[in-house]
C-alpha cells in the first residue's frame, strides 16, 4: 500500500462530504479521494468496484447504515468512522485501533486521524491489508453499539468531551443549514449528529414534529395558538420563553397529538 491512499466518503449529509473534502484537501499527500457515496448501499457498490484502502463513513444512513454496510463487505479497507458515541464506546474504538470523528469534523483532529494512518501504514512496510481492525470480535462490538430504535438522551460534544443530555430537559430540536440544534429547558443550545428524520424515527412520541425544521417535546408546550393558514404558535416552557411557530402541513397531527 502507497501513499496517497485511495479513499471512499460515504456519508448521507452532502455538506458533510463537503466539507470533509475540503480539508481532506490539505492531506493530498496522503488522501486520494477517488469516489464518495450517498448512503450504504452506494457504498458497498463503490467499494467493491474501487477497491479502496481507506473509507470515512457515516453511521446513521439511508438504506444501509453504516454497520450493516461493513458486515456485508468482501473486502475490508481500513475505517475511519464520521459519528458520535458516548465515552465508554469511543475507548472501545480506541482500543481496537479504529479512528473515530465527532462532528463537526475540526481541522486539528482529523490531522491527528491521518497521522495515525501513516503510520499504521509505514508499520506495515507496505503489506495489504495494513491492519484489519474489523476482525471478529470488532464486529460484535459494532453490532452492540448499533443505534437502538429507543434513545434515552442524545450525546453532544462540548470540548473535548461528550454531554449527554436526558430527553427530559430538551425543548426542542431545531434544523439549521443542514445541522441540527438542541435546546434545553434552561436556555442551552447544542449541536447534534442526528438529522430530524433519524430522531422522528428514534424519538418517543413525547417529541411532535411540527414543521420541517422543528421538532418540540410536548410536556415542555405551555400554550397554543392558532395562527394564519392553519398554522399554529406553540409556547415553550423553557427559559427564553421560545415560541415556535408551525408548518400548514403539520395542523392535523398537531391537533391529533396535542388533541385539539
Amino acid at each position: 500500500m502507497t501513499f496517497p491512499l485511495k479513499t471512499i466518503l460515504i456519508d448521507d449529509e452532502s455538506l458533510a462530504v463537503s466539507r470533509l473534502r475540503r480539508l481532506l484537501g490539505k492531506h493530498h499527500d496522503s488522501i486520494d479521494i477517488v469516489g464518495d457515496a450517498g448512503n450504504g448501499a452506494e457504498g458497498l457498490t463503490l467499494i467493491e468496484s474501487l477497491q479502496p484502502d481507506l473509507i470515512f463513513l457515516d453511521i446513521e444512513m439511508p438504506l444501509l447504515n453504516g454497520f450493516e454496510m461493513l458486515s456485508r463487505l468482501t473486502t475490508m479497507p481500513m475505517v475511519v468512522f464520521a459519528t458520535a458515541f458516548d465515552q465508554y464506546a469511543i475507548r472501545a474504538f480506541e482500543e481496537n485501533s479504529i479512528d473515530y470523528l465527532l462532528k463537526p469534523i475540526e481541522a486539528e483532529r482529523l490531522a491527528r486521524t491521518i497521522q495515525k494512518i501513516r503510520t499504521l501504514v509505514e508499520r506495515a512496510e507496505g503489506a495489504y491489508p495494513v491492519m484489519n481492525p474489523m476482525s471478529e470480535s470488532v464486529m460484535r462490538l459494532l453490532a452492540q453499539m448499533q443505534p437502538k430504535k429507543e434513545i434515552y438522551s442524545i450525546s453532544v460534544k462540548t470540548g473535548e468531551k461528550i454531554k449527554l443530555i436526558p430527553l427530559s430537559d430538551i425543548a426542542y430540536f431545531e434544523a439549521e443549514d443542514k445541522y441540527v440544534f438542541l435546546s434545553t429547558i434552561d436556555g442551552q443550545k447544542f449541536l447534534t449528529t442526528y438529522t430530524l428524520t433519524t430522531l422522528d424515527e428514534k424519538l418517543p412520541d413525547t417529541f411532535v414534529r411540527i414543521s420541517r425544521s422543528v421538532m418540540v417535546n410536548r410536556h415542555k408546550i405551555s400554550e397554543v395558538h392558532r395562527h394564519f393558514d392553519g398554522k399554529f404558535i406553540l409556547a415553550v416552557s423553557d427559559k427564553k420563553g421560545t415560541r415556535l411557530t408551525s408548518g400548514s402541513t403539520y395542523s392535523d397531527a398537531i391537533r391529533q397529538l396535542l388533541e385539539l
